[in-house]
């Protein structure tokens, strides 16, 4: 059983779990719910940086990155860096994050949040607009052609933005569908969590230009953004590379900075 597997067999318990304790109707009800959102994939199309930073604490294959931070500094420091958008952990046992961390950026700003989480029920979308996302990821390694088509659909009836993240051609082909906004492409291997940003050149022709391109994971210099941005990617997931660091609103700021020079 892989990392992946096990993350999906402890999501589907947590997912059950949280639908016997907070009811739908529940959810429907918060104050944020009917909250109008802000479109992640129009402000890359227009940035010339294309930066969505991720506050994350830790992962499978890195363990302890920053324990340090709360999310208040991480999420101001990121808005004043300038980024297009905010991607936030969720999930708990593996990454060491929290629906009530989503909360806590969407009072702090006004930026697209991202709810970053392994997403295999349409209640965990409910719970993305009850807590103040604009966007939710869908993983194409866990899902379904019918359930990505499902779960899209869902979200967008919901106000909701949908980043579909690939590893491969594969996944990618499976999951062209009118109702994605944004195509995620993952650098790291899945088996070996070895991460080349040589997969997202790989596949960058195949996807259509209606969908706004993303490269996410290891991606660490300024030249790599800008080897991309040949390829046609304007969106660029950093997370590690700014958490790591003693102050990751700075972190970012400089590397911004240091993009637009």
């Amino acid at each position: 059983m892989t990392i992946l597997d096990k993350i999906i067999r402890d999501k589907r318990q947590e997912v059950t779990l949280r639908k016997n304790l907070i009811p739908t109707t529940q959810l429907e009800s918060s104050v944020l719910f009917n909250r109008t959102g802000t479109s992640m994939a129009e402000l890359l199309r227009n940035s010339k940086s294309g930066i969505i930073a991720e506050h994350k604490r830790r992962s499978p294959s890195k363990a302890v990155i920053n324990q340090q931070f709360s999310v208040f500094d991480v999420i101001t420091g990121y808005e004043n860096a300038g980024v297009c958008g905010i991607s936030v952990l969720t999930d708990g046992k593996y990454f060491g994050g929290s629906l009530d961390d989503l909360l806590t950026a969407r009072a702090t700003t006004n930026i697209p949040l991202l709810r970053k989480e392994f997403i295999i029920d349409e209640y965990q979308l409910l719970e993305a607009k009850a807590f103040g996302a604009d966007v939710i990821l869908l993983i194409a390694a866990v899902l379904e052609r019918k359930e990505i088509q499902q779960l899209s659909t869902t979200a967008k009836n919901l106000g909701l933005e949908v980043l579909l993240e690939v590893h491969n051609l594969e996944e990618l082909e499976k999951s062209l569908m009118p109702s994605i906004d944004l195509l995620g492409v993952n650098n790291r291997n899945l088996k070996t969590f070895e991460v080349s940003i040589d997969t997202s050149k790989d596949l960058a022709s195949a996807i259509p230009d209606e969908f706004v391109k993303v490269s996410e994971s290891g991606i660490s210099s300024t030249e790599a953004i800008k080897e991309l941005q040949n390829y046609g990617y304007q969106g660029f997931l950093i997370g590690e590379h700014f958490m790591k660091t003693e102050h990751a609103g700075n972190a970012a700021t400089s590397f911004i900075q240091s993009l637009q020079s």
